[in-house]
């Protein structure tokens, strides 16, 4: 079957990749590979890097990636598209960077009042959100997990807010680098553990402060080690979550993630008292193709 399109995800520590019909139906995938760091760091680069790991398709088809290899650490740095946007905004902002292996799509990122006292940013993110618009859902909440949280409002079938909550990177810091992780021990999930954090994120009030519990409990012997590091995520996405929810009245937010992160984002929804669903895999392969397909890039 011949492909119409190379759809690419690549971000800092992570690789996937689609090679697609003209329909958008994948004929094959890579789902490892190096992120922008590695590839930056090897030799050859990113060029490199492309031909290690999709060497039998390149030639095949279009090359479009989206992610961070558009950021200042990347490939080809691209400038932020203002909100609001969609898939016909981003198509017309493509940057087609020419390289020995011919012309790779950058899909660039997006930027949240540039101009405010607060500006915010991100990449990637906005392609999974318009791999589900794409799909028919014209607004609502989209919640994306991850080392950056992305908190994201679309409206009419555009992409008009978002924050960031930088939940992952906080946890993995307090739990490897600070005295909240000393009494931590290995072991499977703890729902326990995960469901007193939250009641701890939900509680308001400083989360300075309330961080200190993680430490405090185990140390009067009111938690087993092998729930403090669930009760220190269940606390800050508790946290997150309050805040996000704050003035929300629509819908059932909808979590774009993999695995189970996406799962513990909708179990501390409902623990909320919040219905929230999870997307279906392939967000972002969904999106380079809509962006590309409005684009003209496939034939």
């Amino acid at each position: 079957m011949s492909a119409a399109l190379i759809g690419i995800d690549w971000g800092t520590s992570s690789f996937r990749a689609w090679r697609m019909d003209r329909d958008g139906a994948v004929i094959d995938s890579v789902a490892e590979g190096p992120g922008i760091l590695a590839a930056a760091a090897r030799p050859g680069g990113f060029e490199a890097a492309l031909q290690e790991v999709l060497g039998p398709w390149l030639g095949s088809a279009p090359i479009i990636a989206s992610g961070m290899v558009t950021s200042r650490n990347g490939w080809a740095e691209t400038p932020y598209l203002p909100l609001p946007l969609d898939a016909a905004a981003l198509a017309g902002a493509l940057h087609p960077h020419r390289c020995g292996l011919g012309v790779v799509h950058l899909v660039t990122g997006a930027v949240s009042d540039p101009d405010g006292p607060a500006p915010d940013v991100m990449r990637g993110e906005e392609t999974e959100i318009v791999g589900h618009l794409a799909d028919g859902a014209g607004e609502g909440l989209f919640v994306l997990p991850g080392t950056h949280s992305k908190w994201a409002r679309a409206e009419a079938g555009r992409l008009v807010g978002f924050r960031t909550a930088m939940t992952g990177e906080l946890f993995q810091l307090l739990r490897d680098g600070s005295i909240l992780g000393r009494p931590a021990r290995p072991g499977p999930f703890s729902a326990e553990g995960f469901a007193r954090g939250l009641e701890a994120g939900r509680a308001g009030g400083s989360l300075a402060g309330r961080l200190f519990s993680a430490r405090v409990l185990p140390l009067l012997d009111r938690m087993a080690g092998n729930q403090v590091a669930d009760y220190l995520s269940g606390l800050l996405i508790g946290d997150e979550i309050a805040q996000g929810l704050a003035g929300h009245a629509g819908g059932a937010p909808v979590i774009i993630g993999r695995g189970d992160l996406a799962e513990r984002y909708r179990l501390a929804f409902a623990a909320f008292g919040q219905e929230a669903q999870v997307a279906a895999p392939g967000m972002a392969r969904r999106g380079l193709w809509e962006i590309a397909r409005r684009a003209g890039i496939i034939a």
